[in-house]
């Protein structure tokens, strides 16, 4: 019979301890400390309370409880000695099947890894979705970690013992998470669009009406017809918007939604987890035959990342009035115009003024967002509510110099274009470290025509800077930029600088 809260609450501190045998590998003292805090809400709520005890935990504790985990494939394994969970993991990813190449390949990585940090690999290997990853994706796992810096890789082995601690608890109260497992699928359905260059080495890029975007707005459009929502469509911009009705004609709507483009081989859960989940909770209610005292109304926006064109935002922007009828005539590397692509997608230009959305009709926005960070896996968190939304400044710079032989030229005859934006970005490392809060990147970087035995004359790079508030946003960017002036005057060299993008916080 599958364990439940209510007994584990109620059972004797020994009982208890016992109940939770073998979630964490060999150490019972995690368990221990974690039952000090029953009564446990949730099974979420107990899971977290395990897991703040190994992150207060000593790095003398942390490392034993890593050194407790078998090698995958390794001594134990053959010798049968595994625990009755690990077994049936290392079964469940094929790893009690290897051929004799597979197991000599996981026997080296073995002895490299111990070598290499001075305790096992640990890897989660039922996988995300608890079936088990293949053989192959466990060894280029295991051999890309090899490189990963101690400090790194030592909270790296940490979560995926916590992944593991939490599919031992969903085994033993028969806990399955069928909506997650909806999502995560339906995440995987939608990473098979992508554009040509990436999709054939495995990369997810969808960049604005490509074949794949419009593949993706398609297999979007269909979803949300087969959860039920109400009205569906492909608006002027290529957003696909779903409206859930209210229960009373009239009432107000929240509105929801992320983007689907991708940055160049991007994740496949950033902006497309603002979409999904929205969905499954859309057909949830559609299901149990519920209304709400308002309207949900879904927006997967077309575009966000301004990877095909200059312009960003321009499925957001419209909808607030924000879209700049002067976008349509910039060009893409291929020389196509935006009016172009819009035109060859079916879209209807003249309809996008009409887009613009009546905030008195709304009670709302709300998005689901993937962190693309590492504070909640820090703090052993599933989720956070976030306190702002940083505002960002984009510009698309270029530094000139003086190309030159690199042989002859000497040090102090120089006007090395890359050597100047190289110290820039030093810069901008420590300028926005001085906020606490504030993100400086340069994201691009390209020496056009570049040789090995040539000076730079050129250095094509682009500024992104961001801070919670507008006015710290606006003394970063002062700052920097008068920085750039004056690297550029001491070095000998000018600059070009074109702001391509300005976001309020």
């Amino acid at each position: 019979m599958p364990l439940t809260l209510h007994e584990l609450n109620t059972a004797s501190a020994a009982d208890a301890l016992q109940l939770l045998d073998g979630v964490y590998e060999h150490s019972p003292w995690i368990a221990e400390r974690a039952l000090a805090q029953r009564p446990f809400q949730s099974l979420a709520h107990l899971r977290h309370a395990m897991a703040q005890t190994v992150r207060t935990a000593s790095t003398e504790a942390q490392l034993g409880l890593i050194r407790a985990h078998p090698e995958l494939a390794g001594k134990a394994m053959v010798a049968k000695s595994l625990t009755a969970e690990s077994t049936h993991e290392q079964s469940k990813a094929g790893l009690t099947q290897c051929t004799p190449d597979e197991f000599a390949r996981i026997q080296q990585l073995n002895a490299d890894y111990n070598a290499r940090f001075g305790f096992p690999f640990i890897l989660a290997v039922r996988g995300p979705r608890g079936t088990g990853l293949g053989k192959q994706q466990i060894i280029d796992t295991f051999a890309r970690r090899l490189d990963n810096h101690p400090d790194l890789e030592r909270a790296e082995a940490l979560r995926n013992i916590h992944r593991i601690a939490e599919i031992r608890l969903n085994d033993k109260f028969d806990a399955e998470p069928v909506l997650g497992n909806d999502v995560w699928d339906w995440h995987e359905q939608l990473a098979k669009h992508s554009d040509p260059g990436f999709a054939e080495k495995g990369q997810l890029t969808v960049t604005y009406l490509t074949d794949a975007h419009r593949a993706c707005a398609d297999a979007l459009s269909h979803g949300m017809r087969a959860c039920g929502f109400d009205e569906v469509e492909v608006d002027a911009v290529g957003n696909v918007v779903g409206r859930y009705h209210p229960a009373t004609p009239g009432a107000r709507y929240l509105m929801t939604g992320s983007h689907y483009d991708t940055v160049r081989n991007g994740g496949k859960y950033d902006g497309r987890l603002g979409i999904f989940v929205p969905m499954a909770c859309v057909r949830e209610l559609h299901r149990a035959g519920k209304r709400l005292p308002f309207g949900i109304e879904v927006v997967a926006f077309a575009e966000e990342e301004g990877q095909r064109y200059k312009a960003t935002f321009l499925g957001s922007g419209a909808l607030i009035g924000h879209f700049n009828p002067a976008w349509l005539d910039q060009k893409d590397a291929d020389g196509v115009t935006m009016r172009e692509a819009m035109q060859h997608a079916g879209l209807c230009i003249d309809d996008i003024a009409k887009l613009q959305r009546d905030p008195a009709r709304y009670l709302g926005f709300i998005e689901v967002h993937i962190e693309q960070g590492p504070v909640l896996n820090e703090l052993d968190l599933p989720l956070g509510v976030v306190t702002s939304i940083n505002g960002g400044v984009r510009f698309v710079c270029e530094m000139i110099g003086t190309a030159s032989h690199a042989g002859t030229t000497p040090m102090d005859r120089r006007h090395d274009a890359a050597v100047g934006v190289a110290e820039l970005a030093l810069y901008i490392e420590q300028r926005a470290a001085q906020d606490g809060d504030s993100v400086g990147t340069i994201g691009l970087l390209n020496v056009p025509g570049g040789s090995i035995n040539v000076v730079p004359g050129r250095c094509q790079f682009s500024l992104d800077l961001r801070a919670p508030t507008d006015a710290q946003r606006d003394a970063l960017v002062r700052d920097v930029l008068d920085e750039l002036a004056r690297i550029a005057q001491r070095r000998g060299l000018r600059f070009t600088l074109e702001e391509s993008m300005r976001v309020a916080a």
